[in-house]
């Protein structure tokens, strides 16, 4: 009787199910596409019943900005080619088109012409801010201010969105060891942790809490996996990589973006075990569709599909789209590859048409999900974009993050901050002056030399007297993406004038560092000096005048040794964006007290590179005897980096003590660490209490630290504040060679510190 029973229910359910998706095949587009009483995974499952193989890959298909979409249609060669594709809905993405006007114009063609009317999805590299620069990622990972990355993430969309563009390839997660990569400054730094937090705090930024809402858009994760393990730092290079830093270095910020509802995953241009990253089954589907469960669809990098081929995957271009699609990559940036054999591909059974689906329904989803259904010109209103776009909001909002952003490396004898009035200060250094290179690589919606140079920021403080001198040109000429800058090297002509300013000078700012777009995709150094004659600069004044703030603007750390061994008092600013000066003017007049941490390692030469705090011990890590060489070490040089990962000063100190661990944990409980610190200064500062964790034996060996947790707190001076961390088991564990998760039984022990040099410590037993 209950098998009768349960057999009838069954086939109640069936039936259902057939007559609810006969209902949705039934409704025509305009009911699909605005309804109410559907859900999302049904419109899409609506829609996608009435397509065409071709437009289901033209959904596919992701195309640059390919004319002037206001001017008259293309009539000949590839641009006519690729209209006409849009024109018949075998687009289902755009990127690099930007402004009302433009969105308007190529959304009408998608919407108004095709025959099924599916919107575009309008992407752009939205890395560090719209027009409005915030400072570069590297540097903004540098506050450790996960409350102000995300508002940074959340103005740069909210200008962005205003603009027409509602999906940015941002942000990368990338974990890199080595500075000579030139897109460390697109990331977090070095570590897993932290990198997680605030991949995780960007999407949070970038996405809110509802996609729909226009000030919003689709974030990306990049770029899946491994690119920042790029062999000698050269970008697009060989990664080569164990296991155990796969799943517990590389992969972990990934993963926490998922979590967070990420919308979007990149592929990477590199590969890993022979195997290019665009056509990894093992990273797309079995990873992140599958383990993850990840919802959203994945794009491939800029021709990634076909530069299988050069990899030597792919013989020709129908294969590379079949192996591409086949691993789980859901659209094809600029590779034209798709939409050429996709469905040939199909026809021959090569690929299977459920997969083509699978790729479409995330894709579709998405859109539903950014309400472009429902208005598709939501993103187009050009009396927004007129009032969003340069508000004092988000001026405000960049100062902040840039100020928080800047790290103190050095200040002996409190040569910091400078006094406001009654002193004679030279500024020496093209840098000083530059309006175009703060603004760092990855801002290709910002217009040139619209950054508040450094010597504009120190006119805010009128009350002392300025004389500037160049001293040397950094660059020859002004390049932007994607040429190479041109470095001076050879003229020294201006060294004279610099020196003579310098003499007279109670103190010298050298403004030093890398031009803007010497990091960024595509530029890897092999050296981490200051470039050009910069450094003969450098010592040049010091010859004369001892009394130097070095100003530091880079993106990566540079190896400065023979400054930090020198010069009194060195700050790092980055490429800080729009508001560098005024950030950099109040950090050393003393109005914004320096908190920034540094989230890479700054080496002592390049020779040590990849230089990382997280390192494992070797089965000689230690001096065995006097005179004795047989330890890891080198000859010529200390271990020790020039700057440690989470180093930073400020015009205060800080005094650590009462550290509080229990001894005696079981596996699932929790343990709880507590600890006091003290402001012992004379002015209010913020300070990031950064907790580090020892795994001293395992079944995988463990780094000799690894961060675990961390607090930004704000102290008046001789003010106490108790922290208290609490462990769980996601910070107890690991991954073992098979990717799974595990928590042992054994002895740790916990720092506690202002870097990952901490030394108050405490053990316990798990």
């Amino acid at each position: 009787m209950n098998s009768i029973k349960y057999y009838l229910l069954f086939l109640s359910a069936i039936l259902f199910i057939g007559c609810n998706s006969n209902k949705e095949t039934s409704l025509s587009l305009d009911e699909i596409k605005t309804s109410k009483s559907l859900s999302i995974d049904q419109k899409v499952e609506a829609l996608l019943s009435k397509m065409t193989l071709e437009e289901k890959v033209g959904q596919m298909n992701q195309y640059n900005g390919f004319w002037d979409v206001t001017g008259p249609a293309p009539t000949e060669g590839e641009a006519e080619k690729k209209y006409e594709h849009l024109r018949k809905g075998y687009v289902g993405s755009m990127i690099n088109v930007k402004g009302v006007k433009d969105v308007m114009a190529v959304q009408k063609i998608a919407v108004e012409e095709t025959r099924l009317g599916i919107p575009l999805i309008i992407g752009f590299d939205l890395i560090h801010g719209y027009k409005t620069v915030s400072p570069i990622p590297l540097a903004e990972a540098a506050s450790w201010d996960l409350e102000a990355i995300e508002h940074s993430a959340k103005i740069a969309a909210a200008e962005a969105a205003a603009s027409g563009i509602n999906w940015t390839f941002a942000p990368m997660v990338d974990i890199s060891r080595d500075a000579r990569w030139g897109r460390v400054m697109e990331g977090a730094g070095e570590d897993p942790f932290l990198g997680a937090k605030i991949g995780v705090a960007r999407v949070n930024g970038f996405q809110g809490k509802d996609l729909s809402d226009p000030n919003t858009i689709a974030a990306c994760a990049k770029h899946f996996a491994g690119y920042g393990f790029a062999e000698s730092g050269k970008d697009y290079n060989t990664v080569d990589v164990g296991t155990s830093t796969l799943h517990n270095v590389i992969l972990p910020p990934f993963k926490a973006v998922s979590d967070a509802g990420i919308k979007t995953f990149m592929n990477s241009f590199n590969e890993l075990n022979g195997i290019p990253a665009t056509g990894n089954s093992f990273f797309q589907r079995d990873i992140l569709k599958n383990e993850w469960d990840f919802d959203g669809f994945i794009v491939s990098d800029w021709g990634s599909v076909a530069e299988m081929i050069p990899h030597g995957y792919a013989k020709d271009g129908k294969e590379a789209a079949k192996l591409a699609v086949n691993s789980g990559s859901d659209m094809d940036m600029e590779s034209y590859l798709y939409v050429a054999h996709l469905v040939n591909l199909v026809n021959e059974g090569a690929v299977k048409e459920s997969d083509i689906d699978d790729a479409v329904k995330r894709i579709l989803k998405v859109k539903f999900e950014l309400g472009l259904f429902d208005d598709p010109y939501k993103y187009c209103n050009q009396q927004r974009e007129k009032v969003v776009i340069g508000s004092k909001e988000a001026n405000d909002a960049v100062l902040d993050m840039a100020k928080k952003s800047i790290v103190l490396l050095k200040n002996e004898n409190n040569l910091l901050p400078l006094k406001k009035e009654g002193q004679k200060i030279a500024v020496i250094g093209a840098l000083a002056s530059d309006k175009s290179s703060p603004l760092g690589n990855w801002r290709l919606a910002a217009d040139q030399n619209t950054a508040v140079s450094l010597l504009e920021g120190l006119e805010q403080y009128p009350n002392n007297t300025i004389t500037f001198s160049k001293g040397a040109d950094l660059v020859l000429e002004e390049a932007s993406f994607p040429m190479e800058v041109k470095i001076n090297t050879s003229d020294t002509s201006g060294f004279a004038q610099a020196i003579n300013v310098a003499k007279s000078a109670d103190v010298v700012i050298l403004a030093l560092g890398e031009h803007g777009m010497q990091s960024g995709e595509g530029r890897s150094r092999a050296n981490l000096d200051l470039p050009g004659v910069q450094q003969q600069l450098l010592e040049a004044v010091y010859k004369v005048n001892k009394n130097i703030v070095l100003v530091l603007q880079t993106g990566r750390p540079l190896a400065i040794e023979w400054a930090d061994n020198h010069i009194p008092a060195i700050i790092n600013a980055w490429h800080l964006g729009t508001q560098s000066g005024n950030a950099i003017a109040q950090v050393l007049y003393g109005d914004y007290n320096p908190s920034g941490k540094l989230p890479m390692t700054f080496p002592r030469n390049v020779n040590q590179v990849p230089i990382y705090y997280n390192y494992k011990n070797t089965g000689r890590p230690n001096l065995p005897g006097p005179n004795l060489v047989f330890w890891s070490h080198y000859t010529d040089q200390t271990n020790l980096p020039l700057y440690p990962f989470g180093y930073g000063l400020s015009y205060t100190n800080f005094d650590y003590k009462n550290l509080v661990v229990d001894n005696t944990y079981a596996i699932d409980q929790t343990v709880k660490v507590t600890l006091q610190v003290t402001n012992t200064g004379q002015v209010k500062g913020k300070e990031v209490v950064q907790l580090y964790l020892r795994d001293l034996f395992a079944s995988v060996t463990r780094p000799v630290r690894e961060l675990k947790g961390f607090e930004l707190v704000e102290l008046e001076p001789n003010q106490t504040k108790t922290i208290t961390f609490t462990l769980s088991n996601d910070q107890l564990g690991f991954y073992d060679n098979n990717g799974k998760f595990k928590v042992e039984n054994g002895d740790f022990e916990v720092f506690v510190g202002g870097s990952s040099l901490a030394n108050l410590s405490k053990a316990f037993k798990l």
